[in-house]
């Protein structure tokens, strides 16, 4: 059966995404960060106390965030078919293939336009940089390297969780990447209440990550992609990256397109100096954001069956 649900829960998001009407946990998760990041705000007053509220902010989120799942997981065991039911329905809410899959869509149609000015705008939906200087190559370099990340944040990482752990720890997974990607950066503002966010999101992505790249090397091959590349950029510029795991997955989307990632961005107004990530063996185009989005969906389902077939083997239907 637990198998089942975390099959029914990718293919419903295969099917539905993210409705924008669809009152997302992540947006209630996002909404108890800002409210006790708020709290943490009011009574810590140095570098110091900040970090420790910091931690205080993780444990609420996250805690909050997995008895809430395992509450209504348990409240639901009054039926097979209930309990069914709501897992998939739970663990279908923790990933993003079609949502990350759309918003590059829109993002591949406008720069078909010719509308540069649009384009940035939509890219500057999904992404945390400045948009406002980037011209086509660097939009869909952006766009490749946040389809690319997520891979392993919106999909890999969830099905990894959810096969071990079921929904609630699937849904623990997802308040960890939202205390990251909302307070987890290093800069003035989050540098000390976003330290413990940050690193325990390293830490949480530091095996999916790497099972991203290993599973996208498989995909590469599928695809008839450049496999050799794949696997050689990959290892090769691992390290090329302040995350010690986002350079997995662009890594290996960059050897697979014969394209180079990374690169200096504005963040905040804030200049980030990145290394770059592959051999820049052609500028970027268009099409490079359609490859990469059937490179994520074929990684997801090389995923699945390897993760459901690992979990039934072992006797964890």
């Amino acid at each position: 059966m637990a198998s089942l649900q975390i099959i029914m829960g990718y293919i419903l998001d295969l099917i539905f995404g993210d409705p924008y009407e669809f009152p997302h946990p992540v947006r209630f998760i996002g909404k108890l960060i800002r409210f006790v990041e708020g709290k943490v705000r009011k009574c810590a007053k140095s570098k110091r106390a900040l970090k420790v509220g910091g931690f205080i902010l993780w444990l609420v989120t996250v805690g909050v965030t997995y008895l809430v799942a395992w509450s209504i997981v348990k409240v639901a065991d009054i039926h097979p078919i209930v309990v069914f039911v709501v897992n998939a329905f739970l663990i279908y809410t923790t990933l993003a293939t079609k949502c990350l899959k759309d918003e590059a869509v829109k993002i591949y149609k406008v720069l078909g336009t010719g509308d540069i000015e649009a384009s940035r705008k939509q890219l500057s939906y999904i992404v945390g940089r400045d948009t406002s200087q980037l011209d086509e190559g660097e939009i869909v370099r952006a766009t490749v390297e946040t389809v690319a990340e997520n891979t392993t944040d919106g999909i890999i990482a969830p099905l990894f969780y959810a096969c071990i752990g079921g929904a609630p720890l699937a849904f623990a997974y997802k308040a960890i990447n939202t205390l990251d990607s909302t307070v987890g950066y290093k800069n003035e503002k989050y540098g000390d209440i976003g330290f413990v966010s940050a690193k325990i999101d390293d830490v949480a992505n530091y095996i999916p990550a790497r099972l991203t790249a290993f599973l996208m090397m498989i995909a590469s091959f599928i695809l008839r992609y450049n496999a050799r590349d794949c696997i050689k950029i990959a290892i090769r510029d691992r390290k090329n990256h302040k995350s010690p795991n986002c350079a997995y997955p662009e890594g290996a989307v960059a050897g697979a397109l014969g394209i180079q990632l990374g690169g200096t961005n504005v963040y905040f107004g804030e200049v980030v100096y990145k290394p770059t990530i592959g051999d820049k063996k052609r500028e970027t185009e268009r099409e490079d954001i359609v490859r990469t989005n059937k490179f994520m969906y074929v990684t997801s389902i090389v995923a699945l069956i390897i993760f459901i077939g690992i979990k039934i083997g072992l006797g964890m239907l």
